[in-house]
């Protein structure tokens, strides 16, 4: 059990490496082992495969980003009542937020199931792309609680300051996925298919290891009362909800890509996929950046601590800027790579080629938007960074990369995805600064009339 808000003490600036690094390391592993499961699929010598994963794996964006909407608001819960001292009231949150996601979590699994195909369809499979797809859709759905349980352990411990452990989880069902993967595809012969059941007790795996750390290493979870989490339903739905919305802003526009490139031809789908699985390992540590800097700015809030909020946004600009600057070079050294052990097409490869040199180092203005994201979710307007997500995903996708596809073909939607997210990324940082000094306002104002801040925080 902690004994003091570890993250408002010491640097900011150390606090955002060490938190973003060891998320993203297990965040990476996960999607690397994506990325081998595209690889060894690309052997099989079937085109269809690729493209299905590639249409399954944005469906399955949606109920990740569910999942992490859930553990967003056991972070910020937990984290806020850290920082004001408040251990048991920490504890409850944390028991009634896991309780909350394995009621949600399987309540989407019995929607999704039986409606797999007919999603597939709605975002452009078809053929043998939508049969691959569905086969593998239909069993990797299945591990969503798991997969919440384990997101939302990890927040917890997120929360405390202990991310080197909330790593583990991850880590661990990314080793157990890559040394399944070659079994079940290959040595038993079940394709697609083997992939799916390879990750699904990956998954479950990683439920193990984060319950263990949050239950047994910092006795973190309360005695579950029902009355507790009647009450606790409201401050958990205020910041998942909105937090859900903003997350899923995300593969719909991922969606609205896959499906817009689908009229290019399946070498673009293709492509599509295969990018979609190079971003997450090459910029992992960005995507980890809104859950490093979450936790830092409730812990300090809770504590009054203004001035280190501000130190933690500067720091975090400063950390994404450095890790765009040497991964993209990595990137654009590394694409000819990239296109040799995928086996890409000419087509496949020349969007590989123009994404690792021209539209890569859109992702510092993405790191700008995660870092406004943050602020919103965690200190209690997280409906702001819902409109800003949704924001990026529409009006900063599906007109731009229309307009620039219908001029340069499909490296036009990845142009303009580029452009959308140095608009929207300028616009939410802008407004999540503008967000911090407010509440710095505010909490000056209400020391001197003696109000207590509780009162009206949306988040109690």
């Amino acid at each position: 059990m902690p004994d003091q808000a570890k993250l408002t003490q010491g640097s900011t600036l150390k606090h955002v490496v060490v938190m973003s690094f060891t998320n993203a390391l297990g965040l990476m592993c996960m999607f690397l082992v994506d990325l081998v499961d595209m690889l060894f699929l690309s052997l099989l010598d079937e085109k269809e495969a690729l493209a299905a994963v590639g249409y399954a794996s944005t469906v399955m964006f949606f109920t990740i980003s569910i999942s992490i909407a859930v553990s967003v608001a056991a972070t910020a819960l937990v984290a806020r009542a850290i920082g004001e001292g408040r251990i048991e009231e920490a504890k409850q949150r944390a028991v009634s937020v896991l309780v909350f996601g394995v009621l949600f979590s399987t309540a989407i699994v019995a929607l999704l199931w039986p409606n797999v195909p007919m999603i597939l369809s709605f975002i452009g499979a078809s053929g043998h792309s939508l049969s691959l797809a569905s086969g593998y859709l239909h069993i990797l759905v299945l591990g969503m609680p798991a997969v919440m349980v384990a997101m939302i352990s990890s927040g917890i411990m997120r929360a405390l300051g202990d991310a080197r452990r909330a790593m583990y989880a991850t880590l661990i069902g990314g080793i157990i996925n890559a040394v399944l993967d070659p079994i079940f595809i290959f040595s038993l012969g079940l394709g697609v298919e083997g992939a799916a059941l390879a990750s699904l007790i990956a998954r479950l795996s990683m439920v193990l290891v984060s319950y263990y750390g949050v239950v047994y290493v910092h006795n973190m979870l309360g005695k579950f009362h029902i009355s507790h989490f009647c009450r606790d339903i409201r401050p958990i739905c205020v910041i998942a909800l909105p937090t859900m919305l903003t997350n899923m802003s995300s593969p719909l526009g991922n969606a609205i890509v896959m499906e817009h490139s689908s009229t290019f031809g399946d070498d673009a789908v293709a492509a599509m996929a295969i990018i979609g699985r190079i971003i997450p390992v090459v910029f992992g540590g960005l995507f980890a950046l809104s859950g490093a800097v979450g936790p830092i700015l409730g812990q300090n809030y809770g504590a009054g601590h203004f001035d280190r909020m501000h130190r933690t946004i500067g720091s975090a600009v400063f950390y994404a800027f450095g890790y765009c600057l040497v991964l993209c070079t990595v990137l654009y050294l590394a694409q000819d790579w990239l296109v040799a052990i995928f086996h890409a097409t000419k087509g496949t490869a020349d969007l590989i080629h123009f994404f690792a040199t021209y539209a890569s180092f859109s992702f510092f203005f993405q790191s700008l938007l995660f870092i406004g994201i943050a602020v919103f979710n965690n200190l209690g307007k997280p409906f702001n960074g819902t409109l800003l997500n949704f924001g990026r995903a529409i009006l900063g996708t599906w007109p731009l990369i229309i307009i620039f596809g219908w001029f340069m073909g499909a490296e036009g939607v990845l142009l303009g995805q580029a452009v959308g997210s140095v608009i929207f990324g300028c616009l939410g940082f802008f407004l999540g600064r503008r967000y911090i000094h407010t509440l710095e306002k505010k909490e000056t104002r209400d020391l001197r009339v003696g109000n207590n801040r509780a009162y009206d925080d949306p988040l109690l």
